[in-house]
């Protein structure tokens, strides 16, 4: 692949298409404007390739950005209504102290194991995860990346501090697992798409260690000034999924024009995120009671808050 391919693609995935932070435009009580968080290449595109949104009572003002953590500092400062993420980067949020609460939750709808993986360039010495041990690794602090990390090195019995962990957003990252400044790249689709179709290979995928939820997350101080559009959202949201799993040839079109992605990496990017809704249950909390304790293990957070109060369940069944 020539380097101005590379240098597109990489571009195409870590393109920023205005944060939109200025909340003093917006009034929370507003009952006409839902302020919805959009990681590039999730909720917008599945709403404007289903048509889900059409004949809404309200207008949604999108805001993007090109990982969980700047989403989720948007909507905990108040900058938006809403948003979607995945687990362990809202239970960190939430540990964090951000006043987010989950009000739906969606789960893979197939195991796509390189969804979710710790790169290695192909000529790599690293075959496994004992061979990262005094490795540099590049992963976003709290994401699912840093979370399959800490897994691995976990299930391997590795102490996290016998390998080199470098925070960065994911375009850094890229840059540095495409220099060589870094062994090893914990990350996401289509982040993975674009270097496996580049030349990388996983040295740890979901396939061991199972794909990561996606949850709605609100602003706690929205959630009953604007309990009618988000219960209405959610339901948008559920119809328009249902019609992408329908529809990926059409999804993967808007998703490429959206993103800026190659058809094909589109398209996979969605096979390897196919997701279905699922209802708030113990089994959920269970879930993120895990990613807690495995972050709490890691002396990246202290005193847990009760994670059984980071969700919101009485939207009921609205995202089905």
């Amino acid at each position: 692949m020539s380097k101005r391919k590379v240098a597109f693609l990489s571009a195409a995935i870590v393109a920023v298409a205005g944060l939109g932070l200025a909340a003093a435009t917006f009034h929370r009580g507003d009952d006409k404007v839902l302020r919805v968080a959009n990681q590039k290449g999730q909720v917008k595109a599945m709403m404007l390739a289903s048509g889900a949104l059409e004949g809404a009572p309200y207008t949604v003002e999108w805001s993007e950005f090109p990982a969980a953590q700047p989403l989720l500092e948007a909507v905990g400062g108040g900058a938006a209504d809403l948003g979607l993420a995945a687990d362990a980067p809202f239970i960190f949020a939430y540990q964090s102290g951000s006043p987010v609460k989950a009000i739906a939750v969606q789960a893979p709808a197939n195991q796509a194991p390189e969804a979710l993986a710790i790169l290695v360039k192909n000529g790599s010495p690293l075959r496994g995860p004992q061979d990262l041990v005094g490795k540099s690794v590049a992963t976003t602090r709290g994401s699912i990346g840093h979370h399959l990390l800490l897994q691995t090195l976990e299930r391997a019995k590795i102490p996290v501090d016998k390998v080199r962990v470098t925070f960065l957003p994911p375009g850094d990252a890229k840059a540095a697992f495409d220099s060589g400044s870094i062994d090893a790249w914990a990350t996401w689709t289509p982040y993975t798409n674009v270097a496996i179709k580049e030349g990388a290979r996983a040295v740890a995928d979901a396939k061991d260690y199972g794909l990561p939820l996606y949850i709605d997350i609100a602003h706690a101080d929205s959630i009953d000034p604007k309990r009618a559009l988000l219960a209405d959202f959610l339901k948008r949201e559920a119809k328009a999924v249902a019609w992408a799993r329908q529809h990926p040839d059409q999804f993967a079109q808007v998703l490429s024009k959206e993103t800026g992605l190659p058809l094909d990496i589109a398209r996979a990017s969605f096979e390897r995120s196919n997701r279905v809704s699922r209802p708030i249950d113990a089994g959920i909390v269970a879930h993120e009671q895990a990613i807690t304790a495995r972050f709490q293990k890691a002396g990246l957070i202290t005193g847990p808050r009760d994670v059984r109060l980071a969700f919101d369940g009485s939207f009921g069944k609205g995202q089905e």
